[in-house]
């Protein structure tokens, strides 16, 4: 064998270094990741957690547990600028300030955050007072997000969910059958916005023409994730991502 010499060069991540930690039943979010940041200068990594093949208080208290490993797994050697925990439910029973903990512990990122906490700041950046839900689980998982939404000072004028337990399910929901919800919970009285809640549903080719229709901004949990980890680095957006929350 000849040795031969080699030259080292600096991280992917010229722009920015995103860390994403992802439900293990998750078919979604990655997917709506890679369109909203296609710069090849944006470095995006991701890990997997253990979440069971049904989303309910028990197996959510267990993501507790597996979060500092989960979190771990990512390499150990990128400088994250965020890390993003994926799941709204999860942080809603976990709680968003243990989530950071955790996370930060195990990776020592710049910026952590999730998508309940990335879609109060997208609310506050709109002006949202009374968003809509539309959630895909039963009311025990359903129920803490509306009951934290209310914690921070808003009010809901309604709750729709289509009331699945198994997790495999949830990613499979048409979007169409998405759409026609986010219609009825967004023309409930005094609306001013529709959440759209779960990282695993298909919802960035159904914003804008949602928006379009209720006249009223539409927020996914995916889209206010991206957004709010695009704020707190260098992160650049794709131009065509969908939503108000995009192009204020």
């Amino acid at each position: 064998m000849t040795r031969f010499p080699y030259r080292l060069a600096g991280a992917i991540g010229t722009k920015a270094t995103l860390g994403l930690i992802v439900l293990q039943v998750d078919e979604t979010i990655e997917q709506d990741f890679r369109r909203l940041f296609p710069d090849p200068a944006v470095a995006l990594y991701t890990s997997r957690i253990p979440s069971g093949a049904e989303l309910n208080p028990d197996t959510i208290a267990a993501m507790e547990t597996d979060l500092p490993r989960a979190a771990s797994l990512l390499p150990p050697a990128a400088a994250f600028d965020a890390v993003g925990y994926a799941c709204t439910s999860g942080t809603t029973l976990i709680g968003a300030a243990r989530v950071a903990a955790l996370v930060q512990g195990a990776t020592r990122a710049r910026a952590v955050t999730d998508p309940l906490t990335a879609s109060l700041a997208a609310m506050r950046a709109l002006g949202v007072c009374r968003p809509a839900i539309v959630s895909p689980y039963i009311e025990t998982v359903a129920g803490p997000i509306r009951a934290a939404f209310e914690a921070a000072g808003l009010r809901v004028p309604a709750t729709l969910s289509f009331g699945e337990e198994v997790e495999a399910r949830v990613a499979r929901i048409d979007p169409a059958s998405i759409h026609e919800a986010a219609l009825v919970a967004g023309r409930a009285e005094g609306a001013d916005a529709v959440f759209l809640s779960c990282t695993n549903l298909r919802t960035l080719d159904i914003i804008g023409d949602l928006e379009d229709r209720l006249g009223v901004p539409v927020i996914s949990s995916n889209q206010a994730l991206g957004w709010h980890m695009a704020r707190l680095t260098d992160a650049p957006l794709a131009p065509t991502a969908p939503g108000r929350l995009f192009h204020r």
